[in-house]
C-alpha cells in the first residue's frame, strides 16, 4: 500500500519568454509520507519555492508557465484536476507558511477578521462567536499571551515573531494534512526563529501533520526534518534520511553546502570552490542504495 501523502513525479517547469523557454525545474521527483517532515534544501534560486507553488496550484495560473509531470495528493493526480479543486485545497487540506509573515497578513484588517476568513474556508457556516473562540484556542496553542488583544490588533502592531506565530496558527486552523513551510524563520532574529521552529515542530508532531520544509539553513533542517532532498539549479542531487545525509554527504554540491556553514570556533568565511560540473552529477539516493 502506498502511504505517500504527496507524490511528485518528473516535475518540469519552464517559463515562456520573448527569447524562448527558460527551464527552471528539470524532472523533480519527491514524496512525503503521512506524518513525515521532509526538507527541500538548496541555495536561493535553486527551485525550492516554485516547487511549493506548483503543489498549491499557484503557478498554473500564469499563462507563461509550462508545467509537466504529476503531483499526486492523497492518491489523486492534481494536474488532472480543474484549478477550482486545487484552490479549494488551499488553506484546508494544504496550508502554507510564507517567508515574511508581515507581507502575508493584510495590514488593513485585524488579525481577528483574517482569522475568521481562514476558518470559513474550512467551515462556511461557522459563526463569528465560534470563530473567535476557535482562534483564541489556536493562538494559545502557539503560546501567544493575551490572544484577545492580538485578535483585535493589526499586523503592524505586532512583532515579527508574533506575526509568525499567528501565521502558524492560521496555517493549522483547518487541520491540514500537509503543511508547506517556505523558510518560515528567514525574517526573524535567530533566537525568535529557534523558538518559532521548535513550536511548529511540536504542533505538527502532535497533530500528525506532514510537512514540506523549504530552507537553506542546514542547522535548522538537521533538527527539524526526518528526510532531506538537496536541490541545485532545478535538479535533485541527493536524498536520504537526515542523520545519514548529514553524517556522510556524498554529492559534491551537498558537501559544498555543508562546508559553507560558518564555524563558531573561528576561521572566518569558509573558502568554497566555485560551481563545477560535478554539481550537476546525477541524483544520489541513500534510501534507494540501502534497499538494493
Amino acid at each position: 500500500m502506498n502511504d505517500h501523502l504527496l507524490d511528485i513525479r518528473d516535475l518540469k517547469l519552464a517559463f515562456k519568454s520573448y527569447t524562448g523557454l527558460i527551464e527552471v525545474l528539470h524532472g523533480i521527483s519527491l514524496n512525503i509520507r503521512r506524518g513525515e517532515k521532509v526538507a527541500l534544501v538548496g541555495e536561493s534560486g535553486s527551485g525550492k519555492s516554485v516547487t511549493a507553488r506548483i503543489i498549491l496550484g499557484l503557478l498554473q495560473e500564469f499563462s507563461t508557465a509550462r508545467i509537466s509531470g504529476s503531483v499526486s495528493f492523497e492518491g489523486e493526480d492534481l494536474e488532472m484536476q480543474p484549478l477550482s479543486v486545487r484552490q479549494a485545497l488551499r488553506g484546508t487540506k494544504i496550508s502554507m507558511i510564507f517567508q515574511d509573515p508581515t507581507s502575508s497578513l493584510n495590514p488593513v484588517y485585524t488579525i481577528g477578521v483574517q482569522f475568521q476568513e481562514v476558518l470559513r474556508r474550512g467551515n462556511t457556516q461557522i459563526s463569528a462567536t465560534d470563530a473567535e473562540a476557535r482562534a483564541i484556542a489556536l493562538l494559545q496553542d502557539v503560546s501567544i499571551p493575551e490572544p484577545e488583544r492580538v485578535l483585535a490588533s493589526y499586523p503592524f502592531q505586532l512583532s515579527g515573531g508574533m506575526n509568525q506565530r499567528v501565521m502558524i496558527a492560521m496555517a493549522l486552523a483547518n487541520e491540514p494534512s500537509l503543511l508547506i513551510a517556505d523558510e518560515p524563520g528567514t525574517a526573524l532574529d535567530v533566537t525568535v526563529q529557534a523558538q518559532t521552529l521548535h513550536l511548529m515542530r511540536d504542533l505538527v508532531e502532535r497533530r500528525g501533520t506532514s510537512v514540506l520544509f523549504i530552507s537553506h539553513n542546514l542547522g535548522v533542517v538537521r533538527e527539524f526534518a526526518d528526510r532531506v532532498y538537496v536541490i541545485y539549479k532545478g535538479r535533485l542531487v541527493e536524498h536520504g534520511q537526515t542523520s545519514e545525509l548529514f553524517h556522510s554527504p556524498r554529492h559534491p554540491y551537498t558537501k559544498a553546502l555543508m562546508a559553507a556553514v560558518p564555524r563558531i570556533t573561528g576561521g572566518g568565511i569558509p573558502d568554497i570552490a566555485e560551481a563545477t560540473d560535478a554539481y550537476l552529477d546525477p541524483l544520489i539516493d541513500h534510501e534507494a542504495e540501502a534497499a538494493s
